[in-house]
């Protein structure tokens, strides 16, 4: 079986308690609806919600489902400053199912379907080679940086038709699944040669930035007016 990690920290800087407060008219926000979906996965037998946030803990308390298993998380991991590599590293220390999906509150349009389906890919890939999956955005547009085009030679033609142009994909941060042999071996939770999963639409959209928690709502209530 696969268990899921959930991290959850208090002190949110961009969006003040952007995982717990009401969002789109939903008590508990964030964290309530990424729990409901995830509770839904059925595949997964084990939740690891690690957090420091008491907040976090009443929501997730409030389920109560024996799946869901809260860490506290010691504040020395818990901070601004904590690196994600650090807590990549403790993944082992709370976790001893074989495989491992990290996942985030930030990615609410993420749908039980689709980490059913996320699952079932992983599996598959690693049939045929692969050591992980990670979920992408595929990008296939004219892309820059300072000093000119990245993905195409505008010496060759200035605008080429974006259909031919070479595919890059974004890791949206949506869902990584890996081993705990991989996060033994590499402190990483992907390994040397992932999958990419891509997500589309709704699925890929991340709340980082006030903007977006705002943005985020209007989303939320219109794909759930008639629910």
């Amino acid at each position: 079986m696969i268990t899921v990690f959930l991290p959850c920290r208090a002190g949110s800087e961009r969006v003040p308690l952007k995982n717990t407060k009401t969002f789109a008219g939903v008590e508990g926000g964030l964290v309530n609806i990424k729990l409901r979906e995830l509770l839904k996965i059925k595949s997964v037998d084990t939740i690891v919600l690690s957090t420091n946030d008491e907040k976090v803990i009443e929501i997730a308390r409030a389920f109560k489902s024996d799946k869901i298993i809260i860490d506290v998380r010691p504040e020395h991991l818990a901070t601004s400053a904590t690196s994600t590599d650090e807590l990549i590293n403790y993944i082992p220390e709370i976790i001893t199912d074989e495989h491992v999906l990290w996942t985030h509150v930030t990615s609410p349009f993420l749908s039980h379907e689709i980490y059913d389906e996320a699952i079932k890919m992983y599996f598959n890939s690693l049939k045929e080679g692969y050591d992980s999956l990670m979920s992408v955005n595929k990008l296939q547009t004219f892309l820059w940086d300072e000093k000119g085009s990245i993905n195409y030679d505008r010496k060759q033609e200035k605008w080429p038709r974006t259909q031919t142009l070479p595919r890059l994909y974004e890791i949206n941060s949506g869902i990584f699944i890996n081993s705990m042999e991989g996060y033994k071996k590499l402190s990483d939770r992907i390994g040397n040669k992932p999958f990419l999963f891509e997500t589309h639409g709704y699925a890929s959209f991340d709340i980082d930035w006030p903007e977006d928690f705002e943005l985020g709502e209007l989303i939320y209530k219109s794909l759930n007016k008639d629910k």
